[in-house]
């Protein structure tokens, strides 16, 4: 197999991975935030879908933002990562806005987070 065909089958593999996942949503109870760990081949990172932006892609589940993803081929959200509060409470906060490729994300699922969730812009 030529390394043009073994690319193409590892993308078509991820499409099929991101079509196929659904999940319950890890939503957080206070601000409305929903959150999804998407993983590619070189790491994983977390984002945080609002209200409107999951309305927009159609859902609110995990299986809706594979969908949008594969559908339109990139994605802009919100990186979110753990930060410290002033009074000293872990928090996961938005980080910056990433934009995220369908052919580099292998995998989007649900994130749950014991710590309080932000909202972001």
């Amino acid at each position: 197999m030529s390394t043009l065909s073994r690319r193409r089958a590892v993308a078509g593999g991820a499409l099929a991975v991101l079509l196929m996942t659904a999940a319950q949503p890890a939503m957080s109870q206070d601000k409305g935030i929903t959150l999804f760990k998407i993983i590619t081949v070189k790491d994983e990172i977390v984002i945080g879908l609002n209200a409107d932006e999951l309305a927009a892609l159609g859902g609110k589940d995990a299986g809706a933002v594979a969908k949008a993803l594969a559908a339109k081929g990139q994605l802009t959200a919100w990186q979110y990562a753990v930060k410290q509060a002033a009074n000293g409470n872990l928090q996961q906060a938005p980080l910056r806005q990433v934009g995220l490729l369908a052919n580099a994300s292998l995998r989007v699922e649900p994130y749950a987070s014991p710590l309080t969730v932000l909202p972001h812009e």
